[in-house]
């Protein structure tokens, strides 16, 4: 047990709903680190330098969400290759008398898959990604970590997919991008070994039944759930994974960032399904 006092907290705009004190409140409370502290502070990315800045040597930590993402990886005095190869950070920690820039969302990817998802890689996977936003970049070097060489990108504007087409070549991975008007749905999803969507269930429309075939899916969207295109997969016999499950395992590295100490994966996991009124089931292993 340790009563030293110190501060971790969430950055973002907006911040006031971010389930990020759950998990790391559960986390401390496991560890036994009563005098550490975990709030939210609304700031956006113009103002993320200065507070950062700012801050005093007792702060360990910070979790970074939009619109920061990128400012974090700018400020940071140090820079992990997977958060260089995204192109952002969700995590800054103390590193020496500097901040160190991770992107642990990478881990969230890889953690929903490979434990909600079962996924298990195979030569020759192909996975398909929706949508070339912010979270795109995160999920193309993810699908690289768990062991895929190739990825469609599928996107309504191709121009518009620069950052995320970068993130994947960075990351090692033959990209093909796909005009999202040009499409195959049905084809699309039959054929890949993993189907994300990182897109609005509004922006799916008449789509959905085409991907219902997805031998495996994440959803990056975890409210409200089900969506329609995770109902429709689950009703074929797919395997289904979520945001939440997303931000379940990009936790459990900041947490180790942090403090030095293994995440308490199940006070984290109970927790976090506590507070979401336990809609998913947000496996561990």
């Amino acid at each position: 047990m340790s009563t030293e006092p110190r501060r971790a907290a969430v950055l973002g705009k907006p911040v006031e709903h971010s389930l990020s004190p759950v998990l790391h409140g559960a986390a401390f409370r496991a560890l036994g680190l009563t005098g550490w502290t975990y709030d939210r502070v609304e700031t956006d990315a113009e103002g993320l330098p200065g507070f950062v800045g700012g801050l005093g040597p007792e702060w360990a930590g910070l979790s970074v969400t939009m619109p920061g993402k990128r400012a974090a990886l700018d400020f940071a005095d140090e820079v992990t290759p997977r958060a260089a190869a995204v192109g952002a950070a969700n995590t800054l920690v103390r590193n020496g008398s500097g901040w160190l820039a991770d992107c642990t969302d990478v881990d969230g990817v890889v953690g929903a898959l490979r434990v909600a998802g079962g996924y298990v890689p195979a030569a020759g996977d192909v996975g398909v990604v929706l949508g070339a936003g912010g979270t795109a970049a995160a999920t193309v070097v993810g699908l690289e970590a768990l062991g895929l060489r190739s990825v469609r990108l599928v996107v309504r504007e191709p121009a518009r997919a620069t950052e995320t087409l970068r993130a994947a070549k960075l990351a090692g991975l033959a990209v093909e991008v796909l005009r999202w008007s040009e499409v195959d749905f049905t084809a699309l999803a039959a054929e890949a070994a993993v189907v994300v969507s990182t897109v609005p269930s509004v922006a799916l429309g008449a789509h959905v039944e085409q991907l219902a075939g997805a031998r495996c899916l994440l959803d990056v969207i975890y409210h409200p759930w089900p969506t329609p295109l995770a109902k429709a997969v689950a009703a074929r016999g797919g395997r289904l994974a979520t945001g939440l499950d997303m931000l379940l395992h990009q936790a459990f590295g900041q947490v180790e960032h942090f403090t030095g100490l293994d995440a308490p994966r199940e006070a984290m996991r109970d927790a976090l399904a506590e507070a979401t009124g336990n809609q998913v089931p947000l496996p561990l292993s």
